[in-house]
């Protein structure tokens, strides 16, 4: 299978976890008008699970180092299948509530303040686990991003008070809720796995690349029950039913899927780049994805436009913390 051998080609495939995890929710936002985005997330859910499949019978099956998917599923623990599985519920729940988000307050909110969030817990619970890294860097570039969450969430607050928009307060308070559980999923799959050695695996331990399909197992299965009760229970709106989702357009779905891939090809290059980072690092970065989402917010869906020069001078604020803060979570792996 293939293995990250450097910490410099680490650093890489984070910034493009980073990328991924920034981007997709522009999927959403492009057929937000048409189509629900409970709706949306089933087409979104299928996307992980066949990238996680994809990358396990190409990149996980073929070299000479480590296991092949098939084998390396075939000997691995009921108790680490078990908890990569739990993972994948744990960021399940996270991730609709981060979507309901998306689709009430915009990418550059739930982003910033959801995983943002995400990325200061995680980053310590990781840390605490797997000591790995700088901690002086690592906790510095925390406090940094920690800053800029709160200043996002104050701009928008005053922006929306300014437009006369609704319900500011409750998906702010959605985007922690999903930020709080979004920080414990990655240490349920990261446990599978044996982070020490992607070459010659413990017996038992999962490769990234089986880890990740369990993983996408435990969010296709749970998604059954997580998204059928947010279609007859909507945070915002009316009910929708699973008839709404057969009649949806080709092209509508596709564009789900897509959404689903670019996260899951995002979550495969961290884990895979977690073995030579430290899941720390590794998640700390990838997580960084809340930067790219909130300009995709700013730049091109304009979430901000027409904000006064207190909220324009707060989200330009917000962007150069992140950007320190995640400089210096990069420089921790030195």
């Amino acid at each position: 299978m293939f293995i990250v051998e450097s910490y410099g080609i680490a650093v890489i495939f984070c910034i493009i976890t980073m990328l991924c995890w920034g981007s997709w929710a522009n999927t959403q936002k492009v057929v937000q008008r048409e189509w629900r985005f409970e709706l949306f997330y089933w087409d979104y859910v299928l996307g992980i699970f066949l990238l996680a499949l994809i990358g396990a019978f190409t990149m996980g099956s073929t070299g000479e180092s480590g296991r092949p998917f098939l084998a390396d599923l075939s000997q691995a623990e009921g108790a680490n299948i078990r908890s990569a599985f739990i993972g994948g519920v744990v960021f399940n729940l996270a991730n609709i509530l981060l979507t309901a988000a998306i689709a009430g307050a915009g990418m550059a909110v739930a982003f910033p303040v959801g995983i943002g969030l995400a990325l200061v817990i995680g980053v310590l619970i990781n840390y605490l686990m797997h000591a790995k890294g700088d901690p002086v860097f690592l906790f510095l570039g925390v406090g940094l991003v920690t800053l800029a969450i709160i200043l996002n969430a104050v701009a928008y607050g005053k922006h929306s008070g300014g437009t006369g928009k609704k319900g500011v307060g409750k998906w702010i308070v959605i985007s922690v809720i999903a930020g709080v559980l979004m920080s414990t999923f990655y240490p349920f799959i990261a446990a599978g796995m044996d982070l020490e050695n992607f070459v010659s695996p413990a017996p038992g331990k999962m490769t990234p690349y089986t880890a990740f399909v369990v993983f996408a197992g435990g969010i296709l299965v749970s998604n059954v029950l997580f998204n059928t009760i947010l279609m007859r229970k909507p945070l915002e709106g009316t009910p929708s039913s699973y008839g709404e989702y057969f009649r949806g357009r080709f092209g509508v779905h596709l564009v789900g899927i897509l959404g689903g891939c670019i996260w899951g090809l995002g979550n495969l290059f961290n884990l895979i780049a977690a073995g030579k980072a430290g899941p720390a690092i590794s998640y700390g970065l990838g997580q960084g994805a809340t930067l790219v989402a909130a300009l995709w917010g700013v730049l091109i869906w304009k979430e901000f436009k027409g904000g006064s020069k207190t909220v324009n001078g707060l989200v330009a604020a917000m962007f150069v913390l992140f950007v320190v803060g995640l400089g210096l979570v990069i420089a921790a792996g030195r």
